[in-house]
């Protein structure tokens, strides 16, 4: 019977292949990365068949093998509610992740109270232990296993592509090897989804793909040096949970082998406590002070006060540099000595393991030098040591694909006054990391922006970044998506990384029930926005709105249009959508001209006198509406730009423009007197949209 315990599925859940078995399937999701959970989920909901195959037993990444179900959040996501805006949790992600998030918090109460975050760590505002992860991440995925919708591998990873020759290669399918029994096997499906931690279905095929930083003429970042410098990528780390014990309880780790004897370790480097420098003054903080090493990532706490550090509180430790008044910058188990990507798999074996060394090294050294009352917790680990099944992976080889997302389309310097970053007009999500997060290895040249360069603003995710440039039936996800090494650094996190999955899960789907390719979606409009629509009805947001719920009963409208470029923001220094708002008979003419798509003229001779040419925005497009009859005035040459226009006149105006669509476009708003609120206006336009569209 299929079940799990203690997060892991039962046997009779997994697929264990012989040697030359073949699967057939809709689509194939390779890789054990979080984005490949929320793939293989979306593909699952939307009822098509999904075959699975990752490294471990235990799915979620870097919730579960990777050992950190700390949320790295952005700060709206932590957002709290006001008269202006809802919380976070209902515009920053997608309703699935809220409902794993709000699963996670049933799962782990605090002395038997439900509480937001229930780890309390001071960098995350949601934390809570892998099992409880694994747990969460495991229930929606039980029904499917059960039904043999979803056949899931464990224990494998691919060797090579299966690919049809042509214009343009055509994925068919993937050949794996289960790592312990040595069999080979092969995963035929319609769409392949690279989902891998590396991006190894990328380097096995040898697609189109770049390594580490790039060059300035690779990717066009002004910030980039000339040449190409591949060695320059993220550290990678094992982290590793501890439990802090009551005095003389603590549990050795023990010293590995190498302890001091390595480079590679440089003992010199670590650190047990946080030291914080404000206006040159250096203070400490030790251990398990509130604010540091301990409680920046605890996992599960006893008491409900949060900046309480009790024993039997767990944590994971995840420590990257921190500075030190005399010893510079010290460090933890970030592990930068060397890299991952663009090595062989034996090279890459042995850097794996010799970051595995060091994160135990971290942790005998603080046991060793005055944190001695630690005690690894391997029980939430499914290791016996409490280090990670995997190590937690910051960037891997990226595809080239049909959209590059570069530092120019992030970063706060290059939209001055704006609180938005480049919205894609093809986003099939959205996600905010407040900073380009770059943990940079030991080799020299990393370009380290600075100031509003550093700064990321909220983005979007184009669909475009999950395409591969030259490659059919096959999208890219996890952290292979056409980002550059600086964007990665923000769309890597972990709620981003989510929304990445569920877009490559909708855009595999399509393109399964259009028989139509992700690069002719993409490049479609009438596909596109119908995507887009599939998108949204889901509860995932594409485009920026802290006012709008994803349940909002124009929800789907509100963000298709926005993404549409239709029907924005009213000010783009705020991300407010005002779905209650009034809207001017001038934004409504300026919206039905994006929509017919019409060109926009300039009379010098105006049509109505109190719209005039150099003095009012939307003169040319009140004019071109005139030109084409769509639009009348209200008497004596006057069109009342700026008057509030009501739902009547907004009937009047789509008869004249659409009359084929106007009975379907008020399908749900009443042509009355009342004025036109915003959201009504998105109601409207959408359906004219579709009806343009033939969705």
């Amino acid at each position: 019977m299929v079940h799990q315990q203690n997060g892991l599925l039962s046997d009779d859940a997994l697929t264990r292949p012989e040697d030359g078995d073949t699967y057939d399937c809709s689509i194939a999701v390779i890789g054990g990365s979080t984005a490949a959970y929320t793939t293989a989920l979306t593909a699952l909901k939307l009822r098509l068949d999904v075959c699975w195959v990752q490294p471990q037993r235990v799915v979620g990444g870097q919730f579960t093998a990777q050992a950190l179900p700390a949320s790295d959040d952005g700060d709206l996501l932590r957002h709290r509610a006001d008269l202006m805006t809802i919380g976070g949790e209902e515009f920053a992600i997608s309703q699935s992740q809220r409902l794993f998030r709000k699963r996670q918090r049933q799962l782990q109460p605090v002395t038997g109270r439900l509480v937001d975050d229930p780890g309390g760590s001071w960098v995350c505002p949601l934390s809570t232990t892998p099992v409880v992860a694994a747990t969460a991440l495991n229930e929606p995925l039980l029904p499917y296993l059960k039904s043999g919708k979803l056949r899931l591998i464990p224990y494998a990873e691919p060797t090579s592509l299966l690919l049809e020759p042509g214009e343009r290669r055509r994925v068919t399918g993937v050949v794996c090897q289960d790592t312990k029994t040595k069999h080979s096997f092969t995963v035929k499906a319609s769409v392949v989804v690279e989902a891998t931690d590396f991006g190894d279905l990328l380097e096995v095929a040898n697609l189109p793909s770049r390594v580490g930083q790039e060059a300035r003429s690779d990717t066009g970042e002004a910030i980039l040096p000339e040449e190409a410098r591949p060695q320059c990528q993220q550290s990678f780390t094992f982290d590793v949970l501890v439990e802090r014990t009551r005095p003389g309880q603590g549990v050795p780790i023990g010293a590995p082998k190498e302890y001091g004897r390595v480079p590679w370790l440089n003992l010199q480097e670590f650190t047990g406590d946080f030291w914080v420098s404000k206006n040159k003054i250096w203070k400490k903080r030790d251990f398990f002070n509130a604010f540091g090493i301990f409680r920046y990532r605890r996992l599960q706490r006893r008491s409900l006060t949060k900046t309480t550090v009790s024993p039997g509180d767990v944590a994971v430790i995840n420590w990257g540099t921190s500075g030190h008044p005399q010893r510079g910058q010290c460090c933890g188990n970030d592990y930068r000595t060397g890299h991952l990507i663009g090595l062989s798999r034996s090279e890459r074996q042995q850097q794996i393991q010799r970051a595995r060394i060091r994160a135990r090294a971290y942790i005998h050294f603080l046991q060793v030098n005055g944190v001695p009352d630690l005690k690894p917790r391997g029980d939430l680990t499914w290791t016996k040591d409490g280090i990670a099944l995997e190590p937690y992976i910051r960037e891997a080889r990226r595809g080239i694909a049909m959209t590059t997302i570069r530092h120019e389309d992030v970063a706060s310097s290059f939209f001055p006054n704006q609180s938005r970053a480049r919205a894609f007009d093809d986003t099939l999500g959205i996600g905010q990391y407040h900073y380009l997060d770059l943990h940079g290895n030991l080799v020299d040249g990393h370009v380290s922006p600075k100031g509003k360069d550093v700064v990321a603003l909220p983005f979007t995710l184009p669909a475009g970044a999950l395409v591969p440039i030259d490659t059919d039936s096959l999208v890219l996800s996890a952290k292979s998506i056409g980002t550059t090494h600086i964007t990665n650094a923000a769309y890597r996190m972990h709620p981003v990384e989510w929304a990445i999955g569920e877009a490559g899960g909708f855009l595999a789907a399509f393109s399964v029930w259009t028989g139509k390719q992700p690069r002719e979606i993409v490049g479609d409009e009438s596909l596109l926005r119908k995507l887009q629509g599939f998108v949204t009805r889901n509860g995932i947001p594409i485009v920026w709105f802290d006012d709008v719920s994803h349940i909002d009963p124009d929800f789907e409208a509100i963000q298709v249009m926005a993404a549409a470029g239709i029907i924005n923001s009213e000010n783009a220094k705020n991300l407010h959508f005002r779905p209650y708002g009034s809207v001017s008979r001038a934004v409504v003419c300026t919206a039905l001209v994006n929509l017919l798509g019409l060109d926009k003229i300039n009379p010098t001779q105006p049509t109505f006198s109190d719209v005039q040419p150099g003095q009012h925005w939307a003169y040319g497009s009140i004019e071109a509406l005139k030109a084409k009859n769509k639009v009348a005035g209200m008497g004596r040459r006057r069109f009342a730009p700026n008057q509030a226009m009501t739902r009547q006149q907004l009937g009047f105006l789509v008869k004249r423009a659409m009359p084929q669509a106007h009975d379907k476009a008020f399908a749900k708003t009443p042509r009355d007197r009342q004025i036109v609120q915003r959201r009504d206006l998105s109601r409207v336009f959408y359906a004219l949209l579709k009806a343009k569209l033939g969705i």
